[in-house]
């Protein structure tokens, strides 16, 4: 049984002053459409902050953040260092339905972040999970994914990506709880893997060589 639909955005983390470069790129070489932008999720935090641009493809979407270090230095700006410039921070999954999937998820060993976020994006209610690291880490310098449910998207107006300002906040503010807290659990406990787990047979792909 398959739990997810499709890729829904892609986020990118991208180093302190290279946001419109990497704008200019997905917008102007991939095609994509500028539909939201935020310069700054936290304009009253006086410790860090981050700008996110929206970009949408119609069928997926593209987030670009970008760290504003402050007193302190920003989440966003921390996983560039240790990652690279535009590297992927997270990949956001559409589901079927997120409550069966986080129950099937965490009945095999899995622990999402924090609670899950409901927002209304413009077409309705968004919910969104966003999960620990894939590694043991601090969450400020760990990939992890993150899953959403869009109710009621079928068209491809319905399903453009859009992201509201308070998307932003609530992501932003579980990471840096857990990176306060010390949480560097990561996503999935893989003891919980069956010891005689055998991988499925796949259909052979005729006529390939790598």
């Amino acid at each position: 049984m398959a739990f997810l639909k499709r890729v829904d955005h892609i986020t990118y983390a991208c180093r302190a002053g290279s946001i419109e470069k990497w704008a200019w790129f997905h917008i102007e070489v991939e095609g994509g459409t500028l539909i939201n932008r935020i310069d700054d999720v936290r304009p009253d935090d006086p410790n860090d902050s981050m700008k996110i641009w929206c970009i949408d493809y119609g069928e997926f979407g593209v987030a670009l953040i970008e760290g504003i270090d402050r007193a302190k230095v920003s989440q966003v700006s921390a996983f560039v260092e240790r990652h690279g410039d535009h590297s992927v921070q997270h990949v956001a999954f559409d589901t079927y339905d997120l409550e069966k999937f986080q129950e099937h998820m965490k009945s095999l060993g899995g622990s999402p972040r924090g609670e899950t976020l409901v927002r209304n994006d413009g077409f309705g209610v968004l919910k969104q999970m966003f999960a620990r690291g894939y590694e043991e880490g601090s969450a400020d310098e760990t990939s992890f994914p993150e899953y959403v449910q869009r109710p009621g998207a079928q068209s491809a107006e319905e399903v453009a990506i859009t992201f509201a300002e308070e998307t932003g906040k609530g992501f932003y503010d579980q990471v840096a709880d857990a990176v306060d807290s010390g949480d560097t659990e990561p996503f999935f406990d893989f003891s919980r893997m069956p010891t005689d787990w055998v991988v499925p047979e796949a259909e052979p792909l005729e006529g390939y060589r790598a």
